[in-house]
């Protein structure tokens, strides 16, 4: 019998970005309480794709865990853990990765992208990430995975390699299905063209959720739009005042023409001030719960552990099958 399980994770890159929170994290609280079978892990191991001091990994890992918890996700409703503490990612990667073809990954954007930041040669890891990512999916028979625009191409291949598997193996994989969200794309305050990025050089792009209350001001300030004062929603014509609609909808929880009538006669000089303290509002208590989790770093240790202990009892049985299934055994 299949279960409707949910999978996701999250790389630790430290406190999270408006960006992260309105496409994600937002999403994985609302389905902790729709789905009784739920995992949510700290990507340590993808990471590492990225050049990372260790110190600096370890702390982002725990400004990671603090921000999902403060946000709501809730251990008593779900799994949360850290991939690393579960090896059987790892194996099962190398597995899935024997029945994945090259080119096939090097087709996908990430690679082509990212390679270009490292001098254009670009690391094992980094061309193979997407086959974790798979593993990560499948080691749980996952069958909803909750993905943004720029994931769906990874899902795809997720989905391939569940069906040669039971081809190959017999039916063992359920093929995972996207959970798209439905909030716009979150786009940098300073080009609206690109979407809003925790490695944006330019600081006044992105909003962080710990970020202070002058802080987001200053952003907003400066957020780039146009010479036309109306306030309008279109993406194509007039990207910077669109994004900051769809950032003031996301956080309100109001649809675009709510805000838009709301926001009428208001110039964008103005607008910008309406949608910075909307954005105060939203994440005031949760800087305020961040900062309480991040004082006890044990207590966030222990939530970690205890979770991946939960994913490695689902996961031991299914994995132990796979290596029947293979013929390790």
């Amino acid at each position: 019998m299949v279960v409707d399980r949910i999978f996701s994770g999250i790389q630790p890159t430290g406190t999270p970005h408006l960006g992260n929170y309105l496409g994600a994290i937002q999403n994985w609280v609302n389905l902790q309480e729709e789905c009784s079978s739920v995992l949510y892990s700290i990507m340590d191991m993808h990471s590492l794709t990225m050049p990372k001091e260790p110190a600096v990994l370890r702390q982002n890992i725990l400004d990671t865990t603090a921000a999902v918890l403060a946000c709501g996700i809730d251990p008593k409703k779900c799994f949360l853990f850290r991939q690393s503490l579960v090896p059987e990612h790892a194996e099962l990667a190398w597995i899935l990765g024997c029945l994945t073809n090259v080119p096939r990954l090097l087709r996908l954007p990430q690679w082509k992208m990212k390679r270009t930041s490292q001098n254009n040669e670009g690391t094992v890891g980094l061309l193979t990430y997407p086959v974790l990512q798979a593993a990560d999916i499948l080691l749980y028979k996952s069958t909803h995975v909750p993905v943004g625009e720029d994931q769906v191409l990874h899902l795809e291949l997720a989905q391939d390699i569940a069906q040669h598997f039971n081809k190959k193996y017999g039916e063992f994989f359920p093929v995972p299905k996207a959970i798209l969200s439905t909030t716009k794309k979150i786009k940098s305050l300073r080009d609206p063209t690109v979407k809003m990025s925790k490695s944006d050089p330019q600081k006044l792009a992105t909003v962080n959720i710990a970020d202070s209350p002058d802080e987001i001001v200053l952003k907003f300030r400066k957020a780039v739009t146009d010479f036309t004062s109306e306030v309008t929603y279109d993406p194509a014509g007039r990207p910077g005042v669109s994004n900051l609609v769809s950032i003031h909808a996301a956080v309100t929880g109001l649809s675009i023409k709510e805000v838009l009538h709301q926001s009428a006669g208001l110039d964008t000089a103005h607008y910008k001030m309406v949608v910075a303290e909307s954005v105060i509002q939203k994440f005031a208590p949760i800087r305020n719960e961040i900062k309480k989790l991040q004082e006890d770093t044990s207590h966030l240790i222990k939530i970690l552990e205890d979770g991946a202990e939960k994913a490695k009892e689902l996961a031991a049985p299914i994995y132990q099958e796979i290596r029947r299934l293979v013929g390790f055994q």
